[in-house]
């Protein structure tokens, strides 16, 4: 798995609470990922929270998320570093989404983002680890 997979596609609108596409990732040669939400819009006074999900057969998914993003309230893209070395039985990733809403006008919500998720090369990884310890 080296190219760029997709966990909600760009464009997605969002109203309620939902999940993205199940990802495979049994074939990545490395275990870290890069994932990157990108909300492109929104409506004043809401909320976004979106975690990432496991599962070993793509079916069963864990109780808990394995990552989370902080949650999002504007326009923007953030990146998450995302380590599965410790979860070597999953397989399988998905996002999943929460939205809330308050104050004035519409009760509902709405987000327009997508989510990607990118292997991170090993060379990378080693350049990073020696660069942090280079400084410490």
């Amino acid at each position: 798995m080296t190219s760029e997979q997709i966990l909600v596609p760009a464009g997605t609108v969002a109203t309620a609470k939902g999940d993205g596409q199940s990802v495979d990732v049994s074939s990545a040669s490395n275990r870290v990922f890069l994932v990157t939400l990108s909300i492109t819009k929104i409506i004043e006074q809401e909320s976004l929270d979106l975690a990432i999900f496991g599962s070993a057969d793509g079916t069963a998914w864990e109780p808990k998320s394995i990552a989370a993003f902080p949650q999002k309230f504007y326009n923007e893209e953030s990146p998450l570093l995302l380590d599965l070395t410790a979860h070597p039985n999953l397989k399988f990733l998905r996002a999943h989404w929460e939205v809330a809403r308050w104050g004035r006008g519409t009760e509902t919500a709405m987000f327009e983002f997508g989510v990607t998720l990118k292997e991170v090369p090993a060379q990378i990884l080693e350049e990073a680890r020696a660069q942090a310890k280079a400084l410490a």
